[in-house]
């Protein structure tokens, strides 16, 4: 049985403990080794959508349901994440930036996380996320700090060239990604 108020407690105190990710990742990953549990806890996902489970200055922990075939742009979080899979498939594009040339990024590398997997991101990791499938994916995510006060950027996804994090452009291709 998945405890969640357990399992935000334990995220706390690694944090406190550590300020990195390196504490919080074993917890993910054994949150994320039962899926069954861990879906029985927070139910099937049944809408694409960011929904909070803690929310701290220090610490926020996410259910992040991505929509049907669903992509996010390439963006930063300007802090420490881990991100555990517990149903469906997230593939990932890891960018770097470019000193020079007419785009502000290209692409360094990339990685599928599945069922069970889970992947740290450092501080100034940039990425883009699909969901190749025709079906919701879920997973856990965990950040290093107040994921909705921080300044982040975003990058145009033709020129890639680099802009204001647009928090509701953002949310509203959730809400796009679910009247699919």
């Amino acid at each position: 049985m998945f405890d969640m108020e357990r399992f935000i407690g334990d995220c706390a105190a690694a944090v406190k403990a550590d300020p990195t990710h390196k504490t919080v990742r074993p917890i993910v990953e054994r949150a994320v080794s039962d899926p069954t549990a861990l879906l029985n806890t927070i139910g099937e996902p049944v809408a694409a959508g960011v929904n909070k489970i803690c929310h701290r200055p220090d610490l926020t922990i996410l259910n992040l349901v991505w929509g049907k075939r669903m992509t996010l742009m390439p963006h930063n979080h300007n802090m420490w994440a881990v991100i555990g899979i517990y149903t469906g498939r997230e593939d990932n594009i890891f960018w770097r930036r470019l000193d020079e040339g007419p785009c502000g990024l290209e692409a360094a590398g990339a990685k599928t996380l599945g069922v069970g997997d889970v992947a740290p991101l450092g501080a100034d990791i940039i990425h883009s996320v699909t969901n190749p499938l025709d079906k919701l994916t879920g997973a856990i995510h965990v950040y290093g700090g107040d994921f909705f006060a921080e300044h982040r950027s975003e990058w145009e996804p033709e020129s890639l060239t680099e802009q204001t994090y647009d928090v509701a452009k953002n949310m509203a291709l959730f809400e796009e990604a679910n009247r699919r």
